[in-house]
């Protein structure tokens, strides 16, 4: 096993270099990039005497525009006066040790940028995560042993109708409903914490974050509840069929014998073999729609605004961070199988 690790990690590399190099291939031929979105800026509120962010608005002189030569020394600020090529060479030799530059429309560093954008995705990640594993294994075990039953044609009915209803019209629903929309005014709208956070007590704290957290968490959560509800019940089902099972009933073993000391092993290998992956990805990645909605500044509405800002470095770095992310998630999903079940070996793939 230790040299498929090896070799899945050297296979990471070229992978890594891969997604980056056509990243920053396609962000050479979009149109409207930083130093033409800040030309643009300079001309247009300029003349107002508008500010347009660090270092510009000594480069504006007149109401005719820019010349060429201070065109130029906009392009050496943001690095573009050298070539492609080297511009890529020079930002994977900064990305190996983790530094990414500072953003062009934030005007601070990538790093702290989504540092601070951070804790939102987490408590969106972590607490969907939590709920959608708490549930849907329990759950769809439930279902399993029940199958045809009422129990299983109602909660598949209800499970299907919040698979079907998209996660930004349930936050809307939920906000008309209990946000203090039309009916109820039961739950904030904005924010993790409310503004007179610092001055409340350790237990006022912590319920105050929760109350703030239960309508964002519930929109992005009910999607995903469905799909792992539904696979759960789907893979305990083809186990409980199998012979094996039989056979163990008819040695006079329990249900619950059977069901959690021999179906339960083979059955949630599926679900678990998922787990790293998702456990990673929810805690790094989050939901534009449902941080918009709600007045959240995670990672997702930084993504949003950062390709619309042509806001490279963000864009660069984050994907650079997350691509290795989601990498080392699919490799520890791999090695997942062997805690399961380890009659799985690589030893073949070696």
């Amino acid at each position: 096993m230790f040299y498929y690790i090896l070799k899945r990690i050297g296979l990471m590399i070229p992978t890594l270099f891969g997604v980056m190099l056509i990243t920053f291939t396609v962000t050479q031929f979009v149109p409207g990039g930083p130093v033409e979105r800040l030309v643009a800026q300079i001309e247009g509120h300029g003349k107002d005497g508008g500010e347009v962010g660090s270092g510009a608005s000594s480069i504006y002189r007149g109401d005719s525009g820019l010349d060429q030569e201070k065109v130029d020394r906009l392009k050496k600020l943001y690095g573009f006066d050298r070539p492609p090529l080297e511009r890529f060479v020079r930002m994977m030799k900064d990305y190996l040790v983790f530094d990414f530059g500072a953003s062009y429309y934030y005007h601070t560093s990538v790093a702290q940028l989504v540092i601070s954008r951070m804790p939102v995705s987490m408590s969106l990640g972590f607490w969907s995560f939590l709920i959608v594993y708490g549930v849907c294994i329990p759950l769809g075990i439930a279902k399993a042993v029940r199958d045809g039953s009422r129990f299983d044609i109602v909660t598949s009915s209800l499970i299907l109708i919040g698979y079907a209803i998209p996660g930004f019209v349930l936050a809307i629903a939920l906000i008309v409903l209990f946000g203090g929309g039309s009916f109820w005014s039961v739950f904030p709208l904005r924010g993790l914490v409310s503004d007179n956070w610092a001055s409340l007590t350790l237990l006022g704290k912590i319920t105050d974050y929760l109350w703030h957290m239960v309508l964002p968490i519930t929109a992005s959560a009910v999607g995903s509840l469905a799909v792992m509800t539904m696979l759960t019940k789907n893979s305990f089902l083809e186990e409980i069929r199998k012979q094996y099972v039989l056979t163990a009933r008819a040695k006079g073993l329990s249900e619950q014998h059977v069901l959690y000391k021999h179906v339960f092993r083979n059955a949630i290998i599926p679900i678990i073999t998922g787990f790293p992956g998702y456990f990673i990805a929810a805690f790094f990645t989050g939901s534009l729609l449902i941080e918009t909605i709600f007045s959240l500044d995670g990672m997702g509405l930084l993504a949003y605004q950062s390709v619309l800002n042509r806001d490279y470095p963000v864009v660069l770095g984050t994907l650079y961070f997350f691509t290795i992310v989601g990498l080392v998630s699919r490799l520890l999903s791999d090695l997942s199988y062997l805690f399961v079940d380890p009659r799985i070996s690589f030893e073949s793939v070696e």
